[in-house]
């Protein structure tokens, strides 16, 4: 029954921010997108309180026997680590847009139905990840060895800005299997013309930016595995920081270019996590558990030490120029 309230007072709120909130395409306003964002956090947060009142009431399937503050910290680490990984792949989404040159009163409702297929990609990764965590023991050991790969690949040279959507494979799949027409159509994904279905640029930067959250899926579930295995706090963390990723892209897009050491943070967690996979097995076998406190806190410092100093260097340099 949880499930279902909870998927259901998801997509009344979803359906409330495209039918009601953003019913017609506009440009969002930095203004506009940190009140969004601001009620979104807000919300995450405030489920955080739920989620804490349904383990103390046992309203909910707890096989891993959490007490209601474990399950608080777990689900807090969780939408953390999603919401900091998700960050990186604003500028990815701000290229494809800029690729297929869809205007920004449109990019709302493109990343609206992103937020659809994200469900349920997420769920489907999540549950595959819990079945063979449970099945295949030394699955754990992979999970924890890919994300330190991954993050000591994100110490290396890398240039979204280089990334062109047009030379994707997705892109020329889609071309191939369905017409594409040279030019956008309002906010419509689909038009008919003569008997003849035709998709639109919007479709197509769609379609791009879901198997682009899948790639990036690839890192964050994994990392949020490491942290609990319990399938409803995986899947409300992950869910709850993809809810905010919309507003989130139209207040860090144009500004993302000055939290640079942030990357260094998501290094740092993603290092964490995978230390505490790869060691599962030897801290099982000798009952020992890291503190809830400790794992929250290395997130929560990370988190704030990159933005922190992103800040400092960025009115050092402002300094040096004047």
């Amino acid at each position: 029954m949880v499930w279902e309230i909870f998927l259901g007072i998801v997509f009344i709120m979803l359906a409330l921010d495209l039918g009601v909130f953003n019913k017609n395409a506009h440009i969002i306003s930095h203004k506009e997108a940190a009140k969004w964002t601001a009620f979104w956090v807000s919300l995450a947060l405030a489920f955080g309180g739920v989620l804490y009142w349904l383990f103390a009431h046992e309203h909910i399937d707890n096989p891993l026997n959490y007490t209601p503050r474990t399950a608080l910290s777990k689900y807090l680490q969780g939408y953390l680590v999603e919401l900091s990984l998700s960050i990186d792949n604003i500028f990815v989404i701000a290229v494809i847009f800029r690729s297929f040159s869809v205007p920004q009163k449109y990019q709302h409702r493109v990343l609206f139905w992103g937020i659809i297929g994200a469900i349920v990609f997420r769920a489907l990764m999540i549950f595959f990840g819990i079945w063979l965590i449970e099945k295949i023991d030394w699955i754990t050991y992979v999970f924890g060895a890919f994300l330190i790969y991954t993050a000591i690949k994100m110490a290396g040279p890398h240039d979204d800005s280089q990334f062109d959507p047009k030379n994707s494979k997705i892109f020329k799949a889609v071309r191939k299997i369905l017409p594409v027409t040279g030019s956008l159509h309002g906010q419509k994904l689909m038009i008919r013309k003569m008997g003849k279905l035709f998709v639109t640029p919007l479709f197509v930067a769609l379609i791009v930016i879901e198997f682009t959250d899948i790639l990036f899926a690839l890192d964050s579930i994994p990392a949020v595995l490491a942290i609990t295995e319990d399938p409803f706090i995986v899947f409300s963390s992950n869910i709850m920081a993809i809810l905010g990723l919309r507003s989130m892209y139209f207040f860090l897009a144009n500004v993302i270019d000055k939290f640079a050491y942030l990357k260094y943070s998501l290094m740092v967690i993603l290092i964490f996590v995978g230390i505490k996979m790869l060691l599962h097995g030897y801290l099982k076998d000798n009952q020992i558990e890291v503190p809830e406190w400790l794992s929250l806190g290395v997130i929560i410092l990370s988190l704030a030490g990159g933005i922190l100093y992103s800040l400092y260097r960025n009115k050092k340099s402002e300094i040096l120029k004047n």
